[in-house]
């Protein structure tokens, strides 16, 4: 019996499943598919943004060079690994297509960030990814087994039996991380629940005859929305008629041309096809993200539409949060009701992008008092203030966990501080542990070298920006659980560490 069964081998259920095997736990992978290649998943059409937040999660693990090789990335213009100034973005995102000035976001007014390798956003594909992850399973020796669909899921009070190709699989847990249209979460009697679609969203990469008729990037017109992507023949639209064309029928060149048409108030011909689908926004949630030994991850916990880019950035949240949760739960040492905290923070961050891309196909619907709104919007996102709050919320960076903690860094996204020998942060955590660092003088959080090894790293030494903290417990997804001033509180920190890691080892 394994330890965890992961359904699914895209890049939530990868992710996790790498975070499983770096805390030592037996997994094993079921992906439905039989081969891991898939036009849908290679460029252009595979093509995905990951947020700050996402980068650091692959930074934290080593990860972070390899995405950049595979991703295409070998120019060197991301931010100085060896500077502490305040980061300022590059990049600012979109909110209904209105795209932000990075110049206008006001770095002063969000959570504190360092400038650092992993301070930037990421383009990269699907593909890359989950090739990328694969190979480190491979390293971590996780099995994967493909072409095994799940069409049966029976638990009890010890483990879980999933029934795939004729096989019956079992684990003390199981994790569906099989998107949207889910087997797991169906099986095992989730219930999900949400709003019904405003528009067809279609995907298509196309030969058009007369590319000059449409625009670059994003269009709102009277009719809908298109996007021209950079790479030629790449568009996406968004058709307002309450999502009436289902994903099981296949687009053809004649539907898509006149949809095309209507969107974009053009006489644009498509001469040829090579892929498309179709999507909807239709916006579900289930209502918590575990069921007894069943846990959810990614599409298969929340879907909404792939505006703003944030699906697959909520899914590998959800893994980062979930996996070493759930491997101090397996090995028998989480602290009582650590497994529900997946829930209680991760479930609240779904809903705010469900409703972030609510917001945002009310904005982009085809009618007089949405294009009032429209207006309104644009002038408030020019602002310094507006644009500030979009950035926020499009890169992570507005995500805090309630941890009890009222220090400004508690549950947020650690920043990457740099040691003075050098060594960052992101570099201490790449074993999958939680990381204590003391920066006070008198080394007040040392305690003896056995007490919580297996789970806490200890950095002492004065750090080139302390952030004004005297010593911060980072968990080993990156949230900061606790931080005191200049004089830290031992006692105030052992609590906070037993709350987090439990009892420390003998």
């Amino acid at each position: 019996m394994h330890d965890v069964m992961i359904v699914g081998a895209g890049p939530v259920g990868l992710f996790l499943a790498c975070e499983l095997g770096l805390a030592g736990c037996s997994v094993l992978v079921l992906e439905r598919e039989p081969e891991p290649g898939s036009p849908w998943r290679a460029e252009p059409l595979g093509m995905r943004g990951l947020s700050v937040a996402s980068v650091e999660a692959f930074y934290r693990r080593g990860l972070l060079p390899p995405l950049l090789a595979a991703s295409g990335v070998h120019d060197g213009s991301g931010p100085n690994p060896g500077a502490d100034e305040r980061w300022t973005p590059r990049r600012g995102g979109h909110f209904a297509g209105m795209v932000l000035d990075p110049d206008k976001v006001d770095v002063a007014a969000l959570p504190v960030r360092l400038a650092g390798p992993a301070a930037e956003g990421l383009l990269t594909n699907l593909a890359a990814v989950e090739a990328l992850l694969s190979e480190h399973a491979a390293k971590l020796g996780l099995e994967i087994r493909r072409g095994a669909a799940v069409t049966a899921v029976a638990q009890d009070g010890g483990g879980v039996v999933a029934r795939a190709g004729g096989h019956e699989y079992a684990a003390r847990w199981l994790v569906g991380c099989d998107g949207g249209r889910s087997a797991v979460r169906k099986l095992a009697g989730f219930e999900f629940v949400g709003t019904e679609p405003q528009f067809t969203g279609y995907a298509m990469h196309v030969t058009i005859a007369d590319p000059e008729k449409l625009g670059p990037g994003f269009n709102l017109t009277p009719n809908g929305v298109y996007v021209q992507m950079p790479t030629r023949g790449h568009i996406g639209m968004m058709d307002f008629d309450g999502g009436a064309f289902d994903r099981s029928r296949q687009p053809t060149r004649d539907h898509l041309q006149t949809v095309l048409r209507r969107v974009s108030g053009t006489d644009v011909t498509l001469s040829d096809v090579r892929i498309a689908s179709s999507f909807t926004d239709r916006a579900m949630q289930t209502t918590t993200y575990r069921r007894g030994r069943v846990l959810l991850a990614g599409d298969a916990a929340h879907i909404h539409s792939p505006l703003g880019g944030q699906g697959l950035n909520t899914g590998i949240g959800d893994a980062v949060n979930l996996g070493w949760k759930l491997a101090a739960t397996v090995h028998g040492h989480a602290p009582e009701g650590l497994l529900d905290t997946y829930t209680r923070e991760r479930h609240p961050v779904g809903a705010r992008v469900l409703d972030w891309s609510r917001a945002q196909v009310a904005v982009m619907r085809p009618d007089p008092h949405s294009q009032a709104i429209q207006a309104v919007v644009r002038e408030l996102i020019g602002t310094r203030d507006g644009a500030t709050y979009v950035f926020g919320q499009v890169s992570g960076s507005s995500i805090r966990h309630d941890l009890g903690c009222e220090h400004p860094l508690a549950g947020r996204s650690a920043p990457d501080v740099r040691l003075e020998d050098g060594t960052r942060l992101g570099d201490l955590m790449q074993d999958g542990r939680g990381v204590a660092l003391d920066f006070s003088a008198d080394r007040r959080l040392r305690r003896p070298a056995a007490a919580w090894r297996s789970r806490i790293r200890y950095a002492v030494g004065p750090a080139t920006n302390d952030l004004g903290a005297g010593a911060v417990l980072v968990r080993p997804d990156g949230v900061v659980a606790w931080a005191d001033e200049r004089l830290p509180d031992r006692e105030r920190f052992e609590r906070a560490a037993g709350l987090w890691f439990g009892r420390p080892a003998s």
